[in-house]
């Protein structure tokens, strides 16, 4: 764990070199198990601690229940892609406009949680049949250039990772 609020374990370091079979299945255990562990870290919440932020200037709880999905299902598309093009080009989106916009204030965190886990069921699936010629597809973004789906794997596991340690890290700093 990581004493900057920002980032409760750490930040993301993309892999030096190409993963092995067994640190990719390590990742896609991460990846599967994030909609279980985000849903144990907002269990019991009230609204008013789903209205908290989990630091000064951050987001709310709310907001970072809608923004995992929100991301990974950008990350999905980002795999298929890679998976049935030659290195195509994606499209980043502007996190915090989207995090700011109604369908975060008004829709309730069940909604997210369960987006969140019946896209992690099809995930999972395309992420345990792919081979080791798959995670060495490519995908061009256009902030961070060049990635592998080994890449991307590693980084969709830190992500889910970070803002569960969001969560939780705001729960035991507050008593909850």
């Amino acid at each position: 764990m990581s004493d900057d609020l920002r980032y409760p374990v750490g930040k993301f370091h993309r892999p030096a070199s190409t993963l092995t079979a067994g640190e990719r299945r390590q990742l896609v255990e991460q990846i599967a198990a994030t909609p279980a562990r985000m849903r144990e870290a907002v269990t019991g919440l009230s609204e008013s601690q789903l209205d908290t932020p989990y630091r000064d200037g951050g987001w709310t709880v709310r907001q970072v229940v809608h923004h995992v999905p929100d991301s990974h299902m950008n990350a999905y598309t980002r795999v298929k892609l890679a998976l049935t093009e030659q290195q195509p080009a994606i499209k980043p989106y502007d996190e915090a406009a989207w995090a700011k916009l109604n369908d975060v204030r008004d829709t309730p965190i069940e909604t997210s949680l369960v987006l969140l886990e019946m896209l992690h069921q099809r995930w999972d699936t395309i992420l345990r049949a792919m081979t080791d010629a798959d995670f060495e597809r490519t995908l061009m973004h256009p902030q961070h250039g060049v990635m592998t789906l080994d890449d991307l794997i590693a980084m969709y596991a830190w992500h889910g990772r970070h803002h569960v340690g969001h969560i939780t890290s705001l729960r035991t700093r507050s008593g909850w």
